[in-house]
């Protein structure tokens, strides 16, 4: 059977975007009948002005709210726990995520424990929930994680160290408020990590052996957008437009990889950014140039178009030519935006190099990648990645 019949499924949340759309925060939750929200976010962002216009507008519809800010840059298990635990004490019956990925990961994790029990690492894998959470509204303040429109919640077992994942349809926000105003406060860096993630998400998606006719239109756009808008984005001048296109990128690309999933680079990054707590973008931006070389004999046509996207001739180039040619260009924006090409850190030692590749082995990304990694090429690339260059 031609593959483009193959049955896909291709799920995403109701979706607001353009300026002011976090604003529209307290109305929804109020269509959802909520009388007391808790709001999960970070330290970062309960000092803007920004967040303090959705709290007032909470406060206007009449709705009660508290506060959960204890979310680590990777949020680890106990977090999870302790929000899900005070989410029950407090008697709330709503989420408001507003922040990165980690928070919202950590509010779809709270919406989890709170609804069916048990440790939020019984959760681990595909479709292990059974019941739906309370109405989960998201408000993404960084472009790339994507976490406002996808079936992923990422957690750190805090005993093994390492990023685990949790897949279902049962964790896909309610609402997704994408909004410019929140990224303008965004810091330089960051802005340059999360937009190497959405880069990262869009071609893993486009060259899983799960994608679809669907998930491959959003992905091509993501690469299109994130590949021009996000050397702009990392500048002191930005602008909201600049920042409203990153969005932009970022919104399709989790539409893209939420339902055809991703690859090698996120089962790597995961164990990587577990171990040493390093941040999850940074992790793909060093892994994804490597990846892309590993993986373009397992499927040359897709990263040729991914090659044509953003600009590079194909057109009578050999495969391995086109190959080059692509990896320089990943790395030629990754150096762009001030991300590193190695880890800066000591190489860890021969136990936790073993753990790192065992636990990537078995994450579910590794499934959908498009070329089986053995245990020994999973170990050279994570070697490589503490050799300076």
């Amino acid at each position: 059977m031609n593959s483009s019949l193959e049955q896909r499924k291709f799920v995403v949340p109701e979706v607001i975007v353009g300026y002011d759309a976090m604003k529209l925060a307290a109305q929804y939750l109020k269509h959802f009948s909520a009388k007391k929200t808790m709001i999960v976010t970070d330290k970062g962002v309960v000092g803007q002005n920004w967040f303090t216009q959705i709290l007032g507008s909470l406060t206007a519809q009449g709705i009660d709210y508290m506060i959960f800010e204890d979310v680590s840059s990777n949020p680890k298990d106990y977090e999870a726990m302790l929000g899900a635990e005070l989410f029950l004490a407090e008697d709330c019956d709503s989420l408001l995520a507003v922040g990165g990925g980690s928070p919202m990961d950590c509010a779809k994790c709270i919406s989890i424990v709170s609804t069916n029990g048990g440790h939020i690492l019984d959760y681990i894998g595909v479709d292990e929930i059974r019941l739906p959470g309370p109405p989960l509204v998201c408000i993404p303040t960084t472009a790339g994680t994507s976490a406002d429109v996808s079936q992923f919640a990422i957690i750190t077992d805090s005993h093994e160290h390492i990023k685990k994942a949790i897949i279902s349809k049962k964790v896909v926000p309610d609402l997704a408020l994408i909004d410019p105003i929140p990224l303008m406060t965004m810091d330089l860096y960051l802005t340059a990590c999360t937009g190497m993630d959405a880069l990262t998400h869009a071609i893993e998606a486009y060259v899983s052996n799960a994608s679809s006719s669907i998930t491959d239109i959003h992905a091509l756009n993501a690469i299109k957008l994130v590949y021009e808008f996000l050397p702009l984005a990392v500048k002191e001048d930005r602008t909201i437009e600049t920042m409203h296109q990153m969005l932009l990128g970022s919104m399709h690309a989790g539409f893209a990889f939420s339902n055809a999933s991703l690859g090698a680079v996120h089962a790597l990054a995961h164990s990587l950014g577990g171990v040493l707590d390093l941040p999850h973008g940074e992790c793909n931006s060093i892994l994804l140039q490597r990846l892309i070389a590993v993986n373009f004999d397992a499927a040359p046509l897709r990263y040729r178009r991914i090659a044509e996207t953003i600009g590079i001739q194909t057109s009578g180039l050999s495969d391995e030519h086109v190959k080059l040619n692509l990896v320089e260009a990943i790395s030629n924006l990754r150096e762009i935006v001030g991300i590193p090409e190695a880890v800066t850190m000591p190489l860890p030692n021969k136990d936790t190099i073993a753990s790192m590749v065992t636990s990537a082995l078995t994450d579910p990304c590794m499934v959908t990648n498009p070329k089986e990694l053995s245990y020994d090429e999973v170990e050279e690339l994570y070697v490589h990645l503490f050799q300076k260059r």
